[in-house]
């Protein structure tokens, strides 16, 4: 919760053309990756969870890439970009 909280944060300072490009989509899968944990906990199997949980990993690397793109483009600051991705790392382990 606090990466789509973080993510949020830093995305309202992308450009304006970026609003339903990159802005949307690094928010979308920041919103996935706990949206998918906590559906797959809600099914109440180890199945459906563990498939949930390799869908959000899935969202969580899609996030990682656009929090470096977002860098490369200069949207965002290497200091935020450190925050998220090291925060992004921590989920992933």
């Amino acid at each position: 919760m606090t990466l789509v909280t973080n993510c949020y944060a830093v995305s309202a300072g992308f450009p304006k053309e970026e609003q339903f490009g990159l802005t949307s989509q690094i928010r979308r899968c920041a919103i996935s990756i706990p949206s998918n944990i906590s559906e797959g906990f809600g099914r109440g199997t180890n199945k459906d969870y563990y498939r949930f949980l390799t869908i959000s990993l899935g969202s969580l690397f899609e996030f990682q890439t656009q929090v470096e793109i977002a860098y490369n483009l200069n949207y965002i600051t290497l200091e935020n970009f450190n925050t998220l991705y090291e925060d992004s790392r921590e989920l992933e382990r």
